[in-house]
This record gives structure tokens, C-alpha cells and sequence, in this order.
């Protein structure tokens, strides 16, 4: 890389940064070692508040629908919880 290239304009233009309530899933799932049993995710994560397509929901309200109760890797995890918040655009806080 060059010194010219320090003074050039960003390749992609960034928009304003619109806020958004809840923490990612993937956030979520990256502070836990697996294998993990779900008393004990909800017992360390209950409290986080996730991006959901229906609005910001709290962990432990979402293990609830859950049937699984224990979760080999953090894709298994996750793929149980997409299946009861869905998935799609998560809407901003001023929504």
C-alpha cells in the first residue's frame, strides 16, 4: 500500500448509522463454549435482549419456545432460536 492511498475516499460510502435495540444472535453465541445445556445459557445469557425480525425479545423468553435442551455447537444453537424468531430485517429503534 501507498501513501496515496491514506488520502483517497473510503471504497464504500457508509450511511448514517441508524440505532438498532438487541444484540445480534451471533454476538450472543460467540461469548459461550460449547457444548452448552439451555438452563445454562439462559442462566448466562437469559438477561441479553436479541435483534429479532419482530422487535427486540429477551433470550430467556426465547429458550422457552425452544425444545432442545442441550446444544452440541453454537450452529445448533442458533439455527433452534432463528427457528422460532425467524428471520429477516430486523427493524431499526425508531420503528
Amino acid at each position: 500500500m501507498s501513501d496515496d492511498d491514506e488520502d483517497a475516499p473510503p471504497a464504500v460510502t457508509l450511511g448514517e448509522q441508524t440505532p438498532v435495540e438487541g444484540a445480534p444472535l451471533a454476538r450472543v453465541s460467540s461469548r459461550l463454549t460449547w457444548p452448552k445445556e439451555k438452563s445454562e445459557v439462559d442462566r448466562l445469557e437469559g438477561d441479553t435482549v436479541l435483534r429479532t425480525p419482530d422487535g427486540p425479545r429477551e433470550l430467556s423468553a426465547v429458550l422457552e419456545d425452544v425444545d432442545e435442551t442441550y446444544f452440541q455447537r453454537h450452529q445448533e444453537f442458533e439455527g433452534h432460536v432463528r427457528d422460532v424468531i425467524g428471520t429477516g430485517p430486523i427493524p431499526t429503534a425508531d420503528e
